[in-house]
């Protein structure tokens, strides 16, 4: 883990290096319907600070999300500030294509995020999109690799993760993620995928957009360093690694991999360092 230096931390009578916050969410504030210990504290610790929650979990709305995250006790966000990797897609997908048609594979959160800008169609979609969740079986990998190969149809991934960890039948377990869940259409098309969630940029744009900030002013807190710290770290923004999911304490970060800004074992150790 790094050394919290003196370079890390501001004195007390300077401003935080940083004026808005991006935070994931699973494995940062909750496993499952419960929170993570000291997650509550630090939300309220950060309530005057701008923020924003980011997830490469397409499954869920962001009204969906606002719920889940009320009914384990954290204070309700505004619908706007929640970027999920669904949403993010339905919005690139209508930038290339003003009513797009499209063939998902995925949870219902997914046919709806993709709705609100496109048209499902089975038979003649423009793009073919693969998320998380149930949905996928031999048929729907038939129809998606035929839509490929035969019209046409352009492979997009919502998030790269090839797995994620979940709360399933009240255990916690690690599930296929989207990244798994496309590569049966990669390997039968040989068409690589449109990857949209992190470490792509999207979600991070969207986020800042919506902030009114630039990738200077934020600092991004996630859990994972293949998407959240990687893929902040390529826009500038700065990041503190949280090992409160999949990278646990002590685990060794990459060689090739550039040391996040912090590095800490929960966000109660975070909001320590900034005495929040």
């Amino acid at each position: 883990m790094n050394e919290l230096t003196d370079q890390n931390l501001p004195e007390a009578d300077q401003q935080l290096p940083f004026s808005a916050i991006l935070l994931d969410m699973d494995g940062v504030l909750f496993h499952g319907m419960n929170p993570i210990d000291g997650a509550m504290g630090f939300m309220e610790a950060i309530a005057n600070i701008p923020h924003a929650f980011i997830t490469n979990n397409p499954i869920r709305l962001p009204q969906a999300v606002a719920d889940k995250l009320e009914h384990i006790g954290f204070k309700r966000p505004l619908e706007k500030l929640i970027v999920t990797a669904g949403e993010a897609t339905a919005a690139w997908l209508a930038q290339q294509k003003p009513g797009y048609r499209f063939f998902a594979v995925g949870a219902e959160g997914l046919h709806q995020s993709l709705s609100q800008y496109g048209n499902e169609d089975p038979e003649n979609a423009d793009f073919v999109v693969v998320g998380e969740g149930e949905g996928i079986d031999y048929a729907a990998i038939t129809t998606g690799i035929n839509l490929i190969i035969k019209k046409g149809a352009r492979l997009i991934s919502t998030n790269p993760d090839t797995s994620v960890d979940a709360v399933y039948q009240g255990k916690r377990v690690i599930m296929p993620g989207g990244g798994a869940l496309v590569a049966p259409f990669v390997a039968a098309t040989g068409q690589q995928p449109v990857t949209i969630g992190k470490p792509e940029p999207l979600l991070f744009e969207i986020a800042m957009q919506v902030l009114g900030v630039k990738a200077s002013d934020c600092l991004m807190v996630g859990d994972r360093p293949d998407t959240d710290i990687i893929g902040a770290q390529k826009l500038g923004i700065k990041t503190a690694l949280v090992r409160t999911g999949r990278f646990a304490p002590g685990a060794v970060l990459p060689l090739s991999m550039q040391k996040p800004d912090w590095d800490v074992n929960s966000l109660s150790e975070l909001q320590c360092l900034f005495s929040w």
